[in-house]
């Protein structure tokens, strides 16, 4: 089955320093029949003003991913990590028995985009894990990158959770297929641009659920820029 979610059917948020979507029930947006998607349990496409940002706070038993999409994301944490991330690059968390972070855009004039993704880990309380990677573009371009995988996996980044997640920057007209595995589904996220999957078009900011499906299809209808996360098929939280 594949499923469009149209990027108006979703929750948003305008605080003035940072307007989001929310593709699950969070903050604000409260909606019980929309919690998660398997143990995708969070999938904010969040803009950040200049000069403004998410101050210090906690984080406990959730393995957190943010993917630059534009702009600059510092990151500063109760562990001494300090960093500045650009587009196409990753920093990941894993707040198992609980860390403290900020995330801010320190530019003066450019605003900042970004998928912060949350996944459920398959335990309570493991050890924090805290990294980043420098994807470069063409490592992305008309081909599936797997920028994150489980500890078993060959991603650069690996989380506790038997997840996968892939970026592509796809050339108008191309094709890329994926094989989707037996009890496995994905969660799939057009960024920029637009796509063709299964004959229907997603545009920037649609999203697609694709259960029981053995074949992931995408042709971009332009230039387009996307994500998907694989995983388990349906947990319910």
């Amino acid at each position: 089955m594949f499923r469009k979610l149209p990027k108006e059917n979703m929750g948003s948020s305008n605080l003035g320093w940072l307007e989001s979507r929310f593709h699950f029930s969070f903050a604000e947006y409260r909606n019980h029949d929309n919690i998660n998607f398997g143990v995708l349990r969070v999938l904010n496409d969040d803009i950040v003003h200049p000069k403004s940002g998410f101050e210090m706070h906690p984080h406990r038993d959730m393995e957190i991913v943010s993917y630059i999409v534009d702009g600059e994301l510092t990151h500063k944490d109760s562990m001494g990590n300090s960093e500045t991330l650009r587009r196409g690059e990753v920093q990941y968390m894993s707040a198992g028995n609980g860390v403290m972070h900020s995330e801010h855009n320190k530019n003066t004039s450019k605003d900042l985009r970004l998928l912060q993704i949350w996944i459920v880990p398959p335990e309570k309380n493991l050890p924090t894990l805290y990294g980043s990677h420098p994807y470069k573009k063409a490592q992305r371009e008309n081909r599936l990158l797997n920028i994150v995988s489980s500890q078993e996996g060959d991603a650069e980044i690996k989380l506790y959770q038997d997840v996968n997640i892939f970026v592509s920057e796809l050339e108008e007209g191309k094709v890329l297929e994926f094989p989707i595995k037996e009890k496995r589904q994905v969660y799939f996220v057009q960024i920029e641009g637009s796509s063709d999957i299964d004959g229907i078009a997603l545009d920037d900011g649609d999203a697609m659920e694709v259960i029981k499906e053995t074949n992931l299809s995408i042709k971009a209808l332009e230039k387009s820029h996307f994500l998907f996360i694989e995983m388990l098929e349906e947990l319910k939280l």
